[in-house]
């Protein structure tokens, strides 16, 4: 469990699942543009390594991420649009890719996820957090428009008119909240989540790769698909995951009354 990477951001592995943690608690974890940098090269690291089965996303000091850093953003700054458009699309660059990516990820939520943080946290597969987690869509207090895909993935997660409340008011939801609205799978106690997040990843981690993979690419998709497609997707899925080696191993050890490959942590 060596950390890699450190202070702004932490690279851990703990065994197939990498821990990525933001590490900026003075600022409770605000991205500033070396920050957003080095998080696009954890998580593509994380990805594109094959012993790694899934991502498990928090922050270091009591908070998640407290979105972009604002003392990095200068009133006196001539940027033109296009020039700040760039500047995003660079610095959004690990967005789609964790959205994507065959690996379950899972985010564990302490303290703030204000704006860009807030958005980072939806991205995740999994939400868990803690008692203290506060969530904030907070670009409408300083005039700026949702990025990190919270334009894309809040709608589908609260539904459009909740998101429009979210988005427009920049209010503050408190853990429960956010769980009602179906943001956050579990709440825990301060300080649990990352615990929680972490026993969540290692049963994942023991699961059948090439079924979670398809698995959550369809889901990805069903939103903005059709009933057909997503069944003939399901007959082209179920046959390959026949095929598997995971598939083959865990009827055996049925059949053998042997205990099974993959079990869900208890809470």
């Amino acid at each position: 469990m060596t950390p890699t990477a450190s202070p702004g951001v932490e690279y851990l592995r703990h065994d197939r699942v990498a821990e990525i943690a933001f590490n900026r608690p003075v600022c409770r974890n605000a991205l500033d543009l070396p920050t957003r940098a080095l998080f696009a090269t954890l998580v593509a690291e994380a990805i594109q390594d094959d012993d790694v089965r899934v991502i498990v996303l928090t922050g270091r000091g009591g908070h998640f991420c407290a979105g972009g850093d604002v003392r990095s953003m200068q009133p006196g700054d001539s940027m033109t649009a296009e020039a700040g458009r760039q500047r995003m699309r660079k610095t959004l660059q690990n967005v789609e890719a964790l959205y994507t990516c065959d690996k379950p990820v899972i985010a564990a939520v302490e303290g703030c996820a204000y704006g860009g943080g807030f958005g980072l946290a939806l991205l995740a597969d999994m939400v868990v957090a803690s008692e203290t987690a506060r969530f904030c869509m907070s670009f409408a207090r300083i005039g700026l428009v949702p990025d990190s895909g919270s334009l894309y993935t809040l709608p589908r997660i609260v539904g459009v008119q909740r998101a429009k409340e979210l988005l427009l008011s920049g209010r503050e939801l408190n853990a429960r909240e956010a769980q009602d609205f179906g943001i956050v799978m579990e709440v825990t106690a301060a300080g649990g989540a990352l615990p929680r997040a972490l026993a969540i990843a290692t049963a994942l981690a023991g699961a059948s790769p090439v079924a979670t993979a398809m698995t959550k690419t369809a889901l990805n998709n069903s939103l903005s698909s059709d009933l057909r497609s997503m069944v003939e997707y399901e007959a082209t899925a179920q046959g390959v995951a026949f095929s598997s080696d995971f598939h083959r191993q865990s009827i055996a050890r049925f059949l053998a009354k042997q205990p099974p490959l993959f079990t869900w942590p208890a809470p």
